[in-house]
């Protein structure tokens, strides 16, 4: 029987099982969004954990595959668990993707470090994460497909976009507990243990999700198709082997998906990225902001696909992606100047010149933070992309060292293999005279307290000119007695230069130790931030309210879990998970820190076209009759 329009069913309220289908698909994921924002916002700590205690070599590649396997084994997730979905039902299939991330998000919280299980602990973690992507892989598109098969006609791209929030609302929830744990608790007892309360809370959402999953019912349009025995016995293969099926695929993943993926992840990812590591924007008031932002934001994913009910999805979408291709360098720049204001002031007036041989320039693909560049020309670069310094490369002789200028100083960088056993002492003298050159230059850097042992007390002051210290005044000012042993720990000391003693006495010297960049608190403007990021979260909510009800409506009911998950899940997992690290190498390359941007911004312009020229508008179809 065909489910037609009316004024009635477009205008009258929700009735109580249509709450309740929302309700129980919606707060399930936000658990699912919940536990896999964990990883992420947490990856330091458990890096700590899990991988510290390994050759770096080795601990580089469990950090790449463990952020990698999230991501890229979510398509996965959506095949196998698409199958099932479209085989034995809606319901059931994604009953069990919440069981698995709940249960593997909480051994997370369990899971011995590497200090006491050795190498298992890296590949249990890896193993669990695996687990988490294939979990999510499966649960979007049966929450989706489960709402939209419930909904009256006329009104998918409301209930969907309940869907739609959770996502949003997983990240705001994960930040929220972080922010009050870490609160609590203070940041030592986190960073020591306390970091693994968050993941052990998912148990209690688990069950929570579990207990109202159970209390629902299979899906009217599967139940009407089982009934007329009308299920796919190969629904992968139907959907993907078939050519009239791949290409309604191929159409949902580059005319709708991959542009709402990149603009999703600039709007939510890449904004925290770019005010926690380009602005220097402390973490925990970068959390708040977008914590604000997306609360005050995520209502219009409602707003959205309510509207997507009545002017069709694909205005809706396509705008999203017009509006965030035409804004997002000035917004982006509009940030720097609220965020960092002295950042921008010192940006604008001063670029540096990098000289260099370009063989021996790489393009920086660093998507887990922890790989060694060793040309000179990569030190040199990779350390003026992670202070925010706009630069340009030139070219110089062949097989001659790097050289940076900054002002007036000229800065010899140094090749990481040449330099052999010196390599750590020639860094941190290279290190010193860029941070010098660009704090006489304006550049917002703040030189913490060095603390220095008796024994190299001259040796500081003699290497220390432009300080003009004194060491009789140092002696005679704040000092400590402390364990020989705690500053080998710390790395004040050799256990060559502790031998023979048992302590040794330490001085403070204010204003003499490392260079930090950082975003002064009482200059940031947190009301033009959040107004900032909130128009990010609104493009977001633009391109994303109305996505579910579009995937849903684009392929047939038998072949539908599994249809719309993949393509989603390519584009969300691949084309929007890897954007943060390769537009941070791309403005690496290009010496300026907006130019990451392009990477959004050509995506959502291809899906833009594709999706103008190709995409069908789908909010009138009948999605129980196919």
């Amino acid at each position: 029987m065909a489910h037609v329009a009316t004024a009635d069913s477009a205008a009258r309220p929700m009735t109580g099982e249509e709450k309740k289908v929302i309700f129980a698909s919606s707060l399930g994921t936000v658990f699912e969004w919940y536990d896999f924002y964990l990883y992420g916002s947490l990856a330091v700590y458990i890096g700590a954990s899990f991988f510290s205690q390994y050759p770096e070599t080795t601990r580089n590649i469990f950090a790449l595959l463990a952020f990698a396997a999230g991501f890229l084994v979510r398509p996965f997730g959506a095949l196998v668990f698409g199958r099932l979905g479209d085989l034995v039902g809606r319901k059931y299939t994604f009953l069990v993707t919440i069981l698995i991330m709940g249960m593997s998000t909480f051994l997370v919280g369990v899971l011995p470090g590497s200090a006491s299980i050795g190498i298992a602990a890296p590949i249990l973690l890896l193993v669990l994460r695996m687990l988490q992507g294939l979990a999510l892989g499966g649960e979007y598109g049966g929450a989706a497909t489960y709402v939209a098969e419930h909904a009256p006609h006329g009104r998918r791209g409301l209930f969907t976009s309940w869907i739609q929030t959770t996502a949003t609302l997983g990240l705001f929830l994960s930040l929220v507990v972080i922010i009050g744990v870490q609160t609590a608790l203070g940041k030592e007892a986190f960073a020591a243990w306390g970091w693994r309360i968050p993941f052990l809370v998912s148990c209690l959402l688990l069950g929570v999700s579990v207990w109202i999953r159970m209390k629902m019912n299979e899906s009217p349009a599967f139940k009407k198709m089982k009934e007329e025995g009308k299920v796919s016995k190969a629904p992968l293969t139907e959907a993907f082997g078939q050519w009239k099926n791949a290409k309604i695929a191929l159409l949902a993943l580059f005319g709708a998906v991959v542009g709402q993926a990149v603009v999703w992840y600039s709007g939510q990812f890449y904004a925290l990225f770019f005010l926690q590591n380009i602005l220097k924007v402390d973490a925990q008031s970068a959390n708040i902001m977008v914590a604000i932002s997306l609360l005050i934001g995520t209502g219009f994913f409602v707003v959205f696909g309510s509207l997507s009910d009545r002017i069709g999805r694909k205005p809706i979408i396509m705008a999203g992606l017009l509006l965030a291709m035409l804004t997002y360098f000035p917004l982006f720049k509009a940030m720097t100047w609220a965020g960092n204001p002295a950042l921008a002031e010192a940006q604008q007036n001063v670029r540096a010149t990098v000289t260099a041989d370009p063989s021996d320039c790489k393009f920086q693909f660093n998507p887990t933070g922890t790989a060694k560049f060793t040309t000179s020309c990569d030190i040199a670069t990779s350390f003026l992309t992670r202070n925010s310094v706009p630069y340009d490369v030139v070219p110089g002789p062949a097989g001659q060292p790097a050289s940076v200028k900054i002002g007036d100083a000229t800065i010899a960088s140094y090749d990481a293999v040449a330099a052999g056993d010196n390599a750590k002492a020639t860094d941190s003298a290279f290190q010193k005279q860029i941070n010098i050159a660009l704090h006489n230059s304006g550049y917002p850097l703040m030189r913490g307290a060095a603390k220095v042992p008796e024994t190299k007390l001259d040796a500081f002051v003699a290497a220390n000119p432009e300080l003009s210290l004194n060491a009789d005044a140092i002696r005679a000012g704040e000092k400590a007695t402390v364990p020989t042993e705690k500053l080998v720990a710390d790395k004040l000391l050799t256990a060559q230069e502790a031998a023979g003693a048992t302590e040794m006495t330490v001085y403070t010297v204010p204003n003499a130790g490392a260079f930090t960049m950082v975003a002064d608190p009482a200059r940031v403007n947190w009301v033009a931030v959040i107004a900032i990021l909130t128009v990010l979260v609104i493009y977001v909510t633009m391109v994303y309210g109305p996505i579910a009800a579009l995937l849903v409506e684009l392929f047939p009911t038998r072949i539908r879990y599994s249809g719309m998950s993949l393509p989603y899940h390519i584009g969300n997992g691949w084309f929007g998970g890897l954007l943060p690290a390769t537009a941070f190498a791309m403005s690496a390359a290009k010496g300026d820190i907006y130019y990451g941007l392009w990477y959004p911004i050509v995506f959502a312009g291809l899906t833009l076209v594709i999706g103008m020229l190709f995409l069908p508008e789908t909010k009138d179809r009948d999605i129980h009759d196919d």
